[in-house]
Protein backbone atom coordinates (compact mmCIF):
# COMPACT_ATOMS: atom_id res chain seq x y z
CA UNK A 1 0.00 0.00 0.00
CA UNK A 2 1.22 3.46 -0.88
CA UNK A 3 1.13 5.64 2.24
CA UNK A 4 2.00 8.76 0.27
CA UNK A 5 -0.54 10.33 -2.10
CA UNK A 6 -0.16 10.74 -5.82
CA UNK A 7 -0.63 14.45 -6.58
CA UNK A 8 -2.51 15.38 -9.74
CA UNK A 9 -3.94 18.45 -11.41
CA UNK A 10 -6.92 18.26 -13.76
CA UNK A 11 -8.24 21.04 -15.98
CA UNK A 12 -11.93 21.49 -15.10
CA UNK A 13 -14.02 24.39 -16.39
CA UNK A 14 -10.81 26.01 -17.61
CA UNK A 15 -8.95 25.98 -14.27
CA UNK A 16 -6.48 23.58 -12.63
CA UNK A 17 -8.06 21.51 -9.86
CA UNK A 18 -5.64 19.71 -7.55
CA UNK A 19 -6.48 16.32 -6.08
CA UNK A 20 -4.66 13.61 -4.16
CA UNK A 21 -5.06 9.91 -4.83
CA UNK A 22 -4.26 7.21 -2.30
CA UNK A 23 -3.81 3.59 -3.45
CA UNK A 24 -3.84 4.46 -7.12
CA UNK A 25 -4.39 1.00 -8.67
CA UNK A 26 -6.70 -0.42 -6.05
CA UNK A 27 -10.00 -2.15 -6.75
CA UNK A 28 -11.30 -1.03 -3.38
CA UNK A 29 -14.46 1.12 -3.16
CA UNK A 30 -13.88 4.83 -3.70
CA UNK A 31 -14.20 7.46 -0.98
CA UNK A 32 -14.07 11.17 -1.89
CA UNK A 33 -13.04 13.79 0.68
CA UNK A 34 -14.24 17.40 0.39
CA UNK A 35 -12.82 20.00 2.79
CA UNK A 36 -14.40 23.11 4.29
CA UNK A 37 -14.07 26.88 3.91
CA UNK A 38 -10.53 28.32 4.22
CA UNK A 39 -9.21 24.76 4.31
CA UNK A 40 -7.79 22.08 2.00
CA UNK A 41 -7.06 18.36 1.79
CA UNK A 42 -4.72 19.00 4.75
CA UNK A 43 -7.73 18.88 7.09
CA UNK A 44 -8.07 15.14 6.46
CA UNK A 45 -4.45 14.26 7.28
CA UNK A 46 -5.39 12.37 10.47
CA UNK A 47 -8.40 10.60 8.97
CA UNK A 48 -6.94 9.34 5.69
CA UNK A 49 -4.49 6.83 7.26
CA UNK A 50 -7.42 5.24 9.10
CA UNK A 51 -9.58 4.95 5.99
CA UNK A 52 -7.15 3.95 3.26
CA UNK A 53 -6.94 0.31 4.35
CA UNK A 54 -10.50 -0.14 3.12
CA UNK A 55 -10.97 2.59 0.51
CA UNK A 56 -9.34 4.15 -2.48
CA UNK A 57 -9.19 7.78 -1.33
CA UNK A 58 -9.61 10.80 -3.61
CA UNK A 59 -9.15 14.11 -1.77
CA UNK A 60 -9.98 17.25 -3.76
CA UNK A 61 -8.87 20.84 -3.20
CA UNK A 62 -11.93 22.90 -4.08
CA UNK A 63 -11.05 26.07 -5.99
CA UNK A 64 -9.71 28.51 -4.86
CA UNK A 65 -8.34 26.59 -1.87
CA UNK A 66 -5.30 24.43 -1.28
CA UNK A 67 -3.24 23.85 -4.41
CA UNK A 68 -6.11 24.43 -6.86
CA UNK A 69 -6.02 27.47 -9.13
CA UNK A 70 -7.20 30.81 -7.74
CA UNK A 71 -8.94 31.99 -10.89
CA UNK A 72 -10.89 35.23 -11.22
CA UNK A 73 -13.01 33.75 -14.01
CA UNK A 74 -14.36 30.73 -12.15
CA UNK A 75 -17.89 30.89 -10.71
CA UNK A 76 -17.48 30.12 -7.00
CA UNK A 77 -21.02 28.98 -6.29
CA UNK A 78 -21.64 25.82 -4.29
CA UNK A 79 -23.46 24.26 -7.22
CA UNK A 80 -20.53 24.95 -9.52
CA UNK A 81 -18.10 23.47 -7.00
CA UNK A 82 -20.33 20.39 -6.79
CA UNK A 83 -20.13 20.16 -10.60
CA UNK A 84 -16.33 20.24 -10.32
CA UNK A 85 -16.40 17.28 -7.91
CA UNK A 86 -18.71 15.32 -10.20
CA UNK A 87 -16.62 16.07 -13.30
CA UNK A 88 -13.36 15.05 -11.61
CA UNK A 89 -14.90 11.70 -10.64
CA UNK A 90 -16.46 11.11 -14.04
CA UNK A 91 -13.15 11.76 -15.77
CA UNK A 92 -11.46 9.35 -13.35
CA UNK A 93 -14.12 6.84 -14.43
CA UNK A 94 -15.53 6.47 -10.93
CA UNK A 95 -18.92 4.79 -11.06
CA UNK A 96 -19.80 4.74 -7.36
CA UNK A 97 -18.36 6.57 -4.37
CA UNK A 98 -18.87 7.43 -0.73
CA UNK A 99 -18.77 11.22 -0.42
CA UNK A 100 -17.38 12.80 2.76
CA UNK A 101 -17.75 16.54 3.32
CA UNK A 102 -16.64 18.72 6.22
CA UNK A 103 -18.26 22.10 6.95
CA UNK A 104 -18.73 23.94 3.62
CA UNK A 105 -17.71 20.69 1.93
CA UNK A 106 -20.74 19.04 3.51
CA UNK A 107 -23.14 21.41 1.78
CA UNK A 108 -21.31 20.91 -1.52
CA UNK A 109 -21.53 17.14 -0.97
CA UNK A 110 -25.28 17.37 -0.46
CA UNK A 111 -25.67 19.34 -3.68
CA UNK A 112 -23.53 16.80 -5.55
CA UNK A 113 -25.64 13.94 -4.18
CA UNK A 114 -28.82 15.74 -5.22
CA UNK A 115 -27.48 16.48 -8.72
CA UNK A 116 -26.07 13.00 -9.34
CA UNK A 117 -27.61 10.45 -6.93
CA UNK A 118 -26.45 7.50 -9.06
CA UNK A 119 -22.80 8.41 -8.46
CA UNK A 120 -22.92 8.60 -4.67
CA UNK A 121 -24.36 5.70 -2.71
CA UNK A 122 -23.64 7.24 0.72
CA UNK A 123 -22.83 10.70 2.10
CA UNK A 124 -20.93 11.48 5.31
CA UNK A 125 -21.43 14.98 6.71
CA UNK A 126 -18.97 16.27 9.31
CA UNK A 127 -20.30 19.45 10.94
CA UNK A 128 -21.82 20.36 7.58
CA UNK A 129 -22.70 23.91 6.63
CA UNK A 130 -26.52 24.09 6.63
CA UNK A 131 -29.30 26.69 6.39
CA UNK A 132 -26.89 29.57 5.77
CA UNK A 133 -28.32 32.45 3.77
CA UNK A 134 -26.49 34.27 1.02
CA UNK A 135 -24.21 37.03 2.31
CA UNK A 136 -25.79 40.44 2.90
CA UNK A 137 -26.31 42.51 -0.28
CA UNK A 138 -24.23 45.33 1.20
CA UNK A 139 -21.23 42.99 1.46
CA UNK A 140 -21.75 41.81 -2.11
CA UNK A 141 -21.89 45.45 -3.23
CA UNK A 142 -18.79 46.24 -1.18
CA UNK A 143 -16.86 43.46 -2.89
CA UNK A 144 -16.86 45.58 -6.07
CA UNK A 145 -14.89 48.34 -4.35
CA UNK A 146 -11.35 48.54 -5.83
CA UNK A 147 -8.79 46.67 -3.72
CA UNK A 148 -11.53 45.05 -1.61
CA UNK A 149 -9.37 41.92 -1.58
CA UNK A 150 -6.77 43.84 0.45
CA UNK A 151 -9.37 44.60 3.10
CA UNK A 152 -10.25 40.93 3.12
CA UNK A 153 -6.60 39.99 3.50
CA UNK A 154 -6.20 42.42 6.38
CA UNK A 155 -9.30 41.09 8.13
CA UNK A 156 -8.02 37.51 7.90
CA UNK A 157 -4.58 38.63 9.07
CA UNK A 158 -6.13 40.27 12.14
CA UNK A 159 -8.00 37.06 12.90
CA UNK A 160 -4.78 35.08 12.54
CA UNK A 161 -4.38 31.33 12.10
CA UNK A 162 -4.06 30.75 15.85
CA UNK A 163 -7.31 32.54 16.64
CA UNK A 164 -9.14 30.79 13.81
CA UNK A 165 -7.94 27.38 14.96
CA UNK A 166 -8.92 28.15 18.54
CA UNK A 167 -12.42 28.80 17.24
CA UNK A 168 -12.72 25.41 15.53
CA UNK A 169 -11.19 23.01 18.07
CA UNK A 170 -12.25 22.24 21.63
CA UNK A 171 -8.82 21.25 22.98
CA UNK A 172 -6.38 24.02 22.12
CA UNK A 173 -3.41 21.92 23.23
CA UNK A 174 -3.66 20.01 19.93
CA UNK A 175 -2.71 23.15 17.98
CA UNK A 176 0.97 22.83 17.11
CA UNK A 177 3.26 24.48 14.57
CA UNK A 178 2.65 21.80 11.94
CA UNK A 179 -1.09 22.40 12.21
CA UNK A 180 -0.75 26.18 11.97
CA UNK A 181 1.64 25.95 9.02
CA UNK A 182 -0.65 23.52 7.19
CA UNK A 183 -3.71 25.71 7.44
CA UNK A 184 -1.75 28.88 6.69
CA UNK A 185 0.14 27.60 3.64
CA UNK A 186 -2.53 28.30 0.96
CA UNK A 187 -2.75 31.94 2.03
CA UNK A 188 0.83 32.71 1.08
CA UNK A 189 -0.54 33.17 -2.45
CA UNK A 190 -2.22 36.61 -2.55
CA UNK A 191 -4.42 35.56 -5.46
CA UNK A 192 -6.63 33.64 -3.05
CA UNK A 193 -7.94 36.90 -1.59
CA UNK A 194 -9.08 38.10 -5.00
CA UNK A 195 -10.74 34.72 -5.58
CA UNK A 196 -12.44 34.92 -2.17
CA UNK A 197 -13.86 38.26 -3.24
CA UNK A 198 -15.50 36.47 -6.15
CA UNK A 199 -16.74 33.75 -3.81
CA UNK A 200 -18.54 36.38 -1.73
CA UNK A 201 -20.47 37.40 -4.84
CA UNK A 202 -21.07 33.91 -6.24
CA UNK A 203 -21.97 31.85 -3.18
CA UNK A 204 -25.67 31.15 -3.01
CA UNK A 205 -27.42 30.21 0.21
CA UNK A 206 -27.50 26.65 1.51
CA UNK A 207 -30.28 24.33 0.40
CA UNK A 208 -33.65 24.85 2.09
CA UNK A 209 -35.62 22.06 3.85
CA UNK A 210 -37.74 21.47 0.76
CA UNK A 211 -34.63 20.64 -1.29
CA UNK A 212 -33.04 18.60 1.50
CA UNK A 213 -36.08 16.35 1.77
CA UNK A 214 -35.52 15.28 -1.85
CA UNK A 215 -32.11 13.77 -1.09
CA UNK A 216 -32.70 10.05 -0.62
CA UNK A 217 -29.02 9.11 -0.35
CA UNK A 218 -28.25 7.52 3.06
CA UNK A 219 -26.43 10.13 5.15
CA UNK A 220 -24.23 9.85 8.23
CA UNK A 221 -23.98 13.05 10.28
CA UNK A 222 -21.23 13.51 12.90
CA UNK A 223 -21.09 16.69 14.98
CA UNK A 224 -19.04 18.18 17.79
CA UNK A 225 -21.21 19.31 20.68
CA UNK A 226 -18.90 22.28 21.26
CA UNK A 227 -19.01 23.40 17.62
CA UNK A 228 -18.95 27.22 17.55
CA UNK A 229 -19.12 27.48 13.76
CA UNK A 230 -22.07 25.21 12.94
CA UNK A 231 -23.82 24.46 16.26
CA UNK A 232 -24.92 20.91 17.04
CA UNK A 233 -28.54 22.10 16.96
CA UNK A 234 -28.07 22.67 13.22
CA UNK A 235 -26.91 19.07 12.82
CA UNK A 236 -29.95 17.74 14.65
CA UNK A 237 -32.22 19.83 12.45
CA UNK A 238 -30.43 18.62 9.33
CA UNK A 239 -30.81 14.99 10.40
CA UNK A 240 -34.59 15.51 10.52
CA UNK A 241 -34.77 17.17 7.11
CA UNK A 242 -32.72 14.48 5.35
CA UNK A 243 -34.96 11.42 4.74
CA UNK A 244 -32.31 8.74 5.42
CA UNK A 245 -30.02 10.27 8.05
CA UNK A 246 -28.14 8.83 11.01
CA UNK A 247 -26.87 11.36 13.55
CA UNK A 248 -24.09 11.22 16.16
CA UNK A 249 -22.65 13.95 18.37
CA UNK A 250 -19.37 14.04 20.26
CA UNK A 251 -18.82 15.62 23.65
CA UNK A 252 -15.82 17.90 24.16
CA UNK A 253 -15.39 18.25 20.40
CA UNK A 254 -15.47 21.37 18.26
CA UNK A 255 -15.94 22.03 14.56
CA UNK A 256 -12.78 20.37 13.25
CA UNK A 257 -14.02 16.80 13.77
CA UNK A 258 -11.64 15.11 11.26
CA UNK A 259 -8.66 16.48 13.21
CA UNK A 260 -10.09 16.13 16.71
CA UNK A 261 -11.67 12.67 16.67
CA UNK A 262 -10.37 10.74 13.64
CA UNK A 263 -10.63 7.32 15.33
CA UNK A 264 -14.27 7.80 16.24
CA UNK A 265 -15.13 9.24 12.83
CA UNK A 266 -13.44 6.39 10.93
CA UNK A 267 -15.18 3.77 13.08
CA UNK A 268 -18.59 5.33 12.46
CA UNK A 269 -17.88 5.55 8.73
CA UNK A 270 -16.90 1.88 8.56
CA UNK A 271 -20.06 0.82 10.41
CA UNK A 272 -22.19 3.06 8.23
CA UNK A 273 -20.73 1.81 4.96
CA UNK A 274 -20.94 -1.93 5.69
Amino acid sequence: MNLNPYHFSMKVQGIDVHYELYDRHSSKPVMVLIHGFLSSTFSYRRLIPLLMNEYRIIAIDLPPFGKSEKSLKFVYSYRNMAKVVIEVLERLQVKKAVLVGHSMGGQISLIAAKENPELFDKVVLLCSSSYMKRVHPYLILGSYIPYFHLYLKQWLAVQGVWKNLCNVVYDRSMIDQEMMDGYMQPFHDDRIFMALTRLIRDREGDMDPFELKKIETPSLLIWGEEDKVVPVSVGRRLSKDLPNATFYSLKQTGHLVPEEKPDYVSERIFNFCV
